[in-house]
Order: C-alpha cells, then sequence, then structure tokens
C-alpha cells in the first residue's frame, strides 16, 4: 500500500519530517506570538493612563521586533545550541538554510519552525518584564535593556532547564510549558528592574485607572486563547499530551478566574473585572509548569491555590510588607507571575504523574520524574522528595540569575542613559516621549495643529476606578 502522494517525502518534506506536527508547531508559535501581538499590545495601552498608552503598548512591539533579531543572532544557539558551560550554549547564528532546514533538535519538524517557536517565547518573557516599568522608565533604557536581558539572562535559564544539555534539565527539573522559564524569570527580574528605575509619579501612583476596560478584556482574551499553543506546543508534537495540556491549562485558568472573582465578592462586596483578569492571569501562569503532566482534577486543585495565594499576596500581604509597597510594580506582574509561577512549580512536583511524564519527556530514565502526591502513595517517597527538591532548587537558580544579572544590567544601562524619566516627560507621558496621543479628537483642530505627529490632548482620567482595584495595590 502507498502513501497519498501529498505524504510521499521529497527535497522539500524529508523523510524525518512529520507534517502534522510542523503544521501544529507553526500554528502554536503563532498563537503564542499573537498573545504579545496585537495581545498585550491592547492589554497594556488599555490598562493605563490614557496618557501612558501609547508608550505602554510601543514598550512591546519594541521588544517583540529586537528580541527575534536578537534570537536569531545569537540567543536560540545559546538556549538551545552546543554546550559552552554547564548553564549556557555557545553563541552563533541561526541564519542559515542548512542549519534552519534540518531536523530540530527535538521534534520532527525544521528546526526553523523550532526557532521561531522558542523565539515568541523569549519574546512574550521580555514583554511582561515591561510591564512591572510602564508609566516612568525612559525607552532609550528599555531599547539597550532588551537586547543585554535576552544575551545575559533569558539564555542562562533556557539552557538550564529546557536544553538536554542544561544541568537543570538532567537533574530532571519539570517545566512543561515555562513557569520557570518565562513566568518565574519575569515576575523576579521586572519587580528587580523595578526597584532599579524607580517609582512613577506619586499622582500616578494615587491614581491609575485604566483608560479602556473593555479593551483591556479583548486583550486579555487573546491571552487565554493564545495559551492553547503556548502549553499545547509545549510536546512538540500532535499528541496526547498536547491535547491534555490544552483542557489543563483552560481548566485551571477557568477556576482559578471564579476563585478570584468569589474572593473579591466576598471581601469588598462587588465582583471586580480587573480581579477576574488577575485571575485568569495566575491561573494560566500556575498550570503551565505541570500542563501536561497532571490528571485534570490536579489542575482545577492548582486553580483553587492559583486564585487564592496570589490574591493574598497581592490583596494583603502587598499593604503590610514594607518592601512590597516600595517597589513600584504598576500592574503586579510579581504576584502574577513570579508567585504564581512558582507555585505552579512547587505544584508541578506535588502532582506529576510518572505514566504522564514518560509520555510527555519519552526518555529511558522518565522514572525520575515523579510528583511527590505519587511518590507517597507508590512507595517511592524518596524519589518524590527527590523530585521536590529539585524543583525548589530551580525556582531558587531562576530567582538567584534574574536579581544578579537584571540588577548588573540595570546598573550597566544606567551609565549611558537615565533609567527613568525626567520629571517633566513623567508629567506629559506619551507626547513627550513619542510626539504622539493615543486619543485623538479630530475636531479638536488647536490641538491637532499643536501636536508635533498628528496628536492629540490626553483625556487623562476620564474612567473612574474601583477604589479596591488599584489605588492602594496593583492590578492585574
Amino acid at each position: 500500500m502507498e502513501l497519498p502522494s501529498n505524504l510521499l517525502p521529497d527535497e522539500a518534506s524529508p523523510v524525518w519530517m512529520n507534517k502534522g506536527d510542523n503544521a501544529w508547531q507553526l500554528t502554536a508559535a503563532t498563537l503564542v506570538g499573537l498573545q504579545s501581538i496585537p495581545g498585550l499590545v491592547i492589554l497594556y495601552g488599555s490598562i493605563v493612563k490614557n496618557k501612558w498608552a501609547i508608550n505602554s503598548a510601543f514598550m512591546v512591539c519594541y521588544a517583540f521586533a529586537m528580541v527575534l533579531v536578537c534570537w536569531v543572532g545569537w540567543g536560540f544557539r545559546m538556549s538551545f545550541g552546543e554546550k559552552l558551560v554547564f548553564f549556557l550554549g555557545k553563541p552563533a547564528v541561526a541564519l542559515d538554510e542548512k542549519f534552519l532546514l534540518g531536523q530540530a533538535f527535538l521534534g520532527y519538524f525544521p528546526t526553523a519552525t523550532m526557532v521561531f517557536f522558542q523565539g515568541v517565547f523569549a519574546c512574550i518573557t521580555l514583554i511582561l518584564i515591561a510591564g512591572c516599568l510602564l508609566g516612568r522608565m525612559n525607552f532609550r533604557a528599555w531599547i539597550m535593556f532588551v537586547p543585554l536581558w535576552l544575551t545575559f539572562s533569558y539564555t542562562i535559564t533556557a539552557f538550564s532547564i529546557w536544553c538536554p544539555d542544561g544541568w537543570l534539565a538532567k537533574l530532571g527539573v519539570i517545566d512543561f510549558s515555562g513557569g520557570y522559564v518565562i513566568h518565574l524569570s519575569a515576575g523576579v527580574a521586572g519587580f528587580t528592574a523595578a526597584y532599579w528605575v524607580g517609582p512613577r509619579t506619586d499622582k500616578d501612583r494615587e491614581m491609575f485607572p485604566p483608560n479602556n476596560i473593555i479593551l483591556m478584556l479583548a486583550g486579555a482574551g487573546l491571552l487565554w486563547m493564545g495559551w492553547s499553543g503556548f502549553n499545547g506546543g509545549g510536546p512538540f508534537a500532535v499528541s496526547t499530551i498536547s491535547s491534555l495540556a490544552g483542557l489543563n491549562t483552560h481548566v485551571c485558568t477557568a477556576t482559578s478566574l471564579l476563585t478570584w472573582l468569589l474572593l473579591d465578592t466576598c471581601f469588598f462586596g462587588k465582583p471586580s473585572v480587573i480581579g477576574a483578569v488577575q485571575g485568569m492571569i495566575t491561573g494560566l501562569v500556575c498550570i503551565t509548569p505541570a500542563a501536561g503532566v497532571v490528571q485534570c482534577w490536579a489542575a482545577i486543585m492548582m486553580g483553587i491555590v492559583s486564585g487564592s495565594v496570589p490574591w493574598y499576596t497581592m490583596m494583603v500581604l502587598h499593604k503590610k510588607v514594607k518592601f512590597l509597597r516600595l517597589v513600584d510594580d504598576p500592574i503586579a506582574i510579581f504576584h502574577t507571575h513570579a508567585i504564581a509561577g512558582g507555585l505552579g512549580g512547587i505544584l508541578t512536583g506535588f502532582f506529576a504523574v510518572p505514566k504522564l511524564c514518560r509520555l510527555f519527556y519519552m526518555v529511558p530514565d522518565w522514572e525520575k520524574y515523579i510528583g511527590l502526591g505519587y511518590g507517597l502513595q507508590n512507595g517511592r517517597t524518596s524519589a518524590g522528595l527527590r523530585q521536590m527538591g529539585i524543583q525548589l532548587g530551580g525556582i531558587l537558580f531562576v530567582i538567584f540569575i534574574n536579581i544578579s544579572t537584571t540588577s548588573i544590567i540595570c546598573w550597566f544601562v544606567g551609565l549611558f542613559v537615565p533609567l527613568r524619566l525626567s520629571d517633566d516627560e513623567l508629567q506629559i507621558g506619551d507626547d513627550a516621549i513619542h510626539g504622539e496621543e493615543a486619543f485623538a479628537l479630530w475636531n479638536d483642530e488647536e490641538t491637532f495643529q499643536n501636536t508635533k505627529t498628528n496628536s492629540a490632548f490626553d483625556a487623562e482620567d476620564s474612567y473612574s476606578m474601583n477604589s479596591r482595584s488599584l489605588g492602594d495595590v496593583q492590578m492585574v
């Protein structure tokens, strides 16, 4: 029996390539890209004050473009290439067709597909860091920060945890699709950078209402649905584990959103839309390191934890801890990504199912992957404790790397340009930085003529803020 002609191998479709896997991986990569462009462009641009809409959205666009160029220039092979040291690969380009059209280091598709898929993950990590710096970072400093952080921080965690030659990968750390590499890293690095950059103006810290909550929901929706590719693409194959990862992602997220909504209603009397988005994000982040290696009932348990613990750290603990109040994290990336990502890693160490780990990793020594819960159940307590220890060790490593590298990078950038905008620029916002404003009233002829590049005046504070959302604590 012969294969249909469209499935026969040829020069453009080598014997080793699975067309279905390649098609899905490209789709998954595109879904992850859409989370950033336009997802987080819309979310960031609408969750801030009017006068910061353009700057916030453009920080996303710049980071996405810069990271992709650096990624093919040196970042991919530093993260997944030949080992230089135990935590980093040798820098080299990923530009030659001989390299890009060969089989990827994992999966049955070309390296070009893997470069694209991993590249959009790197992009969103820098974009999440930007969320900690909205409303005051000097854009010229951001221009320098992005390639430096990608080169000297992201590549270290990616190689250590995801590359088969990485030291944590060899130990057996479980990070299905980026709970450590992306979310914990972004939360810690963003919070660190926020400390060095300094706060927004007092006025902005006291009142920072979203300029459009409906658009904010649209951006959040793109983020949520895009996570089908984020976690569903983790196995690098169209497989049963990919399906399970997708289902677990959405079940955990829905549970987390509902948990957060319940707590908001019980303690503040009203169901907050902004709070619902916060709960959505913590659920997405928490399930990411575990998506395809836990049972669906465990995803519900993780959703309850991710909807309650970050809620407590953001709404209660944040007010009590002086250092948390000192560092200005405008949309609470630390709580929604660092806290939720760390929780996800710990819960993965408890709920990971040995069989699912075997189906995901497909390696001879798969038995080393076992959650503590199953270790206790199956008489392999020491193996379960070992897994939990590795998960905790991975968290400590990511925290250490990101605090140290981000601090050094901020110090270095500060030698050339101020990290924070000037007081005058902070008062004006977008028009002072970009010569443009987001909300143009075209019938206001005088304002239109006075702007440099067809901008219009700022309709600042057009929305009234829910008193509990982010006058006193951070949001999303």
